[in-house]
C-alpha cells in the first residue's frame, strides 16, 4: 500500500527535519534599502503599546530578491523605528512576499505580518528600480541610479518586534479578551553581514491604497537609499505577554478586509 501522506510522522523524520532547518547555508539576497524621516505623529499612532516611538520618526523600506535553488524569493519589509524598554528597533507594518513558503513560518511561529504580495528589483546599469506591490497597486517605488561603492559596515545586530496572537474562535475568546490566547510581544534579533554596498541617488514614491496605507507615513526628509548584498540569521524570543485590549485595537493593521477582526473589545472586557 502507498504511503498516506497526511499519516503521522515517524519521530525519526521528524528529527531529520529539524536538523534540516538548521543546516541552512548563507543566503545571500540583493536589495534595495530606503531610509527617511516622517511625520511624528503618524509613527505614534501606529505602535501597539507597550511599543513607543524612538527620538527619530524613521521608516525603513526594505526590497530585496533571493536567489533560492529552484525557488527564486522577493522579500520585502515597509517598517517604523520603535522601542521596547531599553531596546530599539523596528515594528513593521507589512511584509510582501511572492512565495507562501515564505509566509508560514515567518507568521506562524514569529507573528511577523508577512502577506502574499509582488516584489521587484530591477537594475539597467546605473538605474535601479524596487517596488511592493499587492492587488495591483504599487504602494511603494523606489527610483534612482548607483553611485559610488560604500564602506562595508562591520556585522551588526538589528531587532525587530511583532505581535505574535490568535483571534477567538467565537469573536469573545478567553475572559472575552477577543483572543484564544492571550498576545506576546516578540523580539526578532537579526545578525546582518553585507558583502556589498552601493549608494543611490533617487526618490521614494508612495501610492494609495486601502489595503496598504503607507501614503500615511510620506517621505518628510530622505535620510539615504541603498542597494547590497547582504546575509541575515535571525532568532526570536517572548519579549513579554501583552494586554489584549491595548492590542485588538490594532489588528486590522493585519488584514485586508476589516471584518476579519473586531472594532473592538467586547463590551465588559479587560
Amino acid at each position: 500500500m502507498a504511503r498516506i501522506r497526511y499519516a503521522a510522522r515517524t519521530e525519526a523524520e521528524i528529527a531529520a527535519a529539524r536538523t534540516a532547518s538548521t543546516e541552512l547555508p548563507d543566503i545571500w539576497s540583493t536589495g534595495v534599502v530606503a531610509v527617511w524621516e516622517t511625520d511624528p505623529v503618524a509613527v505614534a499612532a501606529v505602535l501597539p503599546p507597550p511599543l513607543e516611538p524612538t527620538a527619530r520618526p524613521l521608516v525603513r523600506v526594505t526590497v530585496s530578491t533571493v536567489a533560492l535553488p529552484g525557488y527564486p524569493l522577493g522579500a520585502g519589509s515597509f517598517a517604523v523605528a520603535a522601542a521596547h524598554r531599553g531596546t530599539e528597533g523596528w515594528y513593521p507594518l507589512v511584509m510582501p512576499m511572492t512565495h507562501e513558503r515564505a509566509l508560514t513560518g515567518g507568521r506562524e511561529v514569529f507573528g511577523e505580518p508577512k502577506k502574499l504580495g509582488e516584489v521587484t528589483v530591477e537594475r539597467d546599469g546605473p538605474a535601479v528600480r524596487a517596488a511592493l506591490a499587492r492587488h495591483g497597486i504599487a504602494f511603494v517605488e523606489i527610483r534612482g541610479a548607483v553611485g559610488d561603492p560604500l564602506p562595508l559596515p562591520e556585522p551588526a545586530q538589528k531587532t525587530d518586534f511583532y505581535f505574535k496572537f490568535l483571534p477567538a474562535v467565537d469573536g469573545s475568546g478567553v475572559d472575552g479578551s477577543g483572543f484564544d490566547l492571550g498576545p506576546v510581544l516578540v523580539h526578532c534579533t537579526r545578525t546582518e553581514r553585507i558583502r556589498r554596498l552601493e549608494r543611490v541617488t533617487g526618490e521614494v514614491v508612495l501610492r494609495e491604497s486601502r489595503y496598504d496605507p503607507v501614503a500615511d507615513l510620506p517621505v518628510r526628509s530622505l535620510v539615504e537609499i541603498t542597494l547590497g548584498e547582504k546575509t541575515t540569521d535571525q532568532k526570536g524570543r517572548v519579549a513579554e505577554r501583552v494586554s489584549p485590549r491595548d492590542l485588538l485595537p490594532y489588528l486590522h493593521q493585519r488584514y485586508d478586509d476589516p471584518q476579519q477582526v473586531l472594532d473592538g473589545p467586547p463590551e465588559g472586557s479587560v
